[in-house]
């Protein structure tokens, strides 16, 4: 029954491959990473009129003594350093 579901909905099939519906992990507010990543502060970038990127900046483990205490301004200079950045994009439906 569940091909001639599928044939009949296709949308079920991206519903339930990409699970974009469900927000995870549950109960946790994922605008404070801080409280579940060492090293890291959530950034905002608004992209154009209307839509607003969040952003999560992680330094790697070998600078966390040197940012134990630092503001927001500091991680932004971080950014500008010569130490290579990892852009990763994810999301899913509660987070996106």
């Amino acid at each position: 029954s569940v091909p001639f579901l599928i044939r009949l909905f296709p949308v079920l099939l991206s519903k339930f491959v990409f699970l974009n519906f469900l927000s995870f992990p549950f109960f946790v507010d994922l605008r404070q990473p801080e409280l579940l990543l060492n090293n890291t502060i959530s950034l905002y970038l608004t992209t154009e009129p209307g839509v607003t990127v969040g952003i999560w900046h992680t330094l790697p483990g070998s600078r966390g003594a040197e940012a134990q205490g630092k503001d927001q301004h500091w991680y932004e200079e971080a950014l500008g350093d010569a130490h290579p950045i990892i852009i990763y994009l994810h999301g899913n439906g509660g987070t996106r």
